[in-house]
């Protein structure tokens, strides 16, 4: 089991042990304690992971799964390695025509939870796993759900009126998630490895454009607008506080309705599907 955790005051990474972060000599204890959240019960028991980027991995199979299911039972031409686009399209998958046309805007949210292949599924995890739980240690669960939630929904409304093309993918939300940690090291410029993160996350999103110029059918309009969502609501957010202040009331508050809003889009994209879907 990993047994590192990240000092709330410089952001390094130290031992589950240390009392006194052996960076910043600040004393990490009880401050850690109070501000590790009800989703790390379940995550300690799956190394450098946390509950809320367990589930969103969880949804993001169980959803791939039925897709690979739904395409071959109905012969759409699709297979577990590639999923054909009218499958993606039933479930949810972001398409202008029908956001802007037909009302659709459910279909903002269920975009970022549908994958159309195994390698794109298999990368989007990979780095989901280890991003989503570094900036859930940081920031929490609640911004954390509003900070996913808006990067998706930001980055495909984006794409939407870029593209007319289809597009999935948790990669928005990823994006917004390396804006999130860029956020920080710019709001804590005096920190050295806040610093250090800053640019790492920056040489991330370099990468990302620059894979997304060079191979074809990678929605950078999807990837620019979560990473500015990402940055601008952790920006606003920060860190949590103590409990008891009423911000945390309000993050909390705000992160149920992300989830609640999540929800219904699912549930309008089935009530939809059921009328609709061949």
């Amino acid at each position: 089991m990993d047994q590192r955790r990240m000092c709330p005051h410089c952001r390094a990474f130290i031992t589950v042990k240390d009392k006194v972060c052996p960076y910043c000599n600040e004393r990490v204890g009880p401050r850690a304690t109070e501000l590790r959240d009800a989703g790390a019960t379940i995550g300690g028991f799956i190394p450098h992971a946390r509950f809320v980027t367990m589930i969103i991995l969880v949804i993001n199979f169980g959803l791939y799964l039925a897709t690979v299911l739904y395409s071959q039972s109905t012969a759409q031409g699709g297979n577990f390695m590639t999923l054909d686009m009218r499958t993606l399209f039933a479930f949810g998958a972001k398409y202008r025509a029908a956001i802007i046309g037909y009302g659709q805007w459910w279909r903002l949210v269920t975009a970022g939870f549908l994958h159309g292949g195994l390698l794109h599924i298999g990368m989007n995890s990979w780095v989901l796993y280890d991003l989503g739980a570094q900036v859930e240690e940081v920031y929490g669960v609640s911004r954390l759900l509003v900070i996913y939630f808006m990067a998706t929904v930001c980055g495909f409304l984006l794409s939407t009126f870029w593209s007319t093309a289809l597009s999935v993918g948790a990669s928005a939300g990823i994006m917004g998630l390396i804006g999130a940690m860029i956020a920080l090291g710019v709001r804590e410029r005096s920190s050295a490895a806040a610093a250090a993160n800053r640019g790492n996350y920056i040489r991330w999103v370099v990468y990302m454009l620059i894979f997304g110029i060079v191979l074809p059918g990678i929605d950078n309009a999807a990837h620019i607008g979560g990473l500015a969502a990402g940055f601008g609501v952790a920006y606003v957010a920060g860190t949590p506080r103590v409990q008891s202040f009423w911000t945390e009331r309000l993050w909390r508050v705000s992160g149920a309705a992300c989830v609640v809003i999540t929800a219904a889009c699912f549930l309008m994209m089935y009530l939809w599907f059921s009328r609709n879907a061949q």
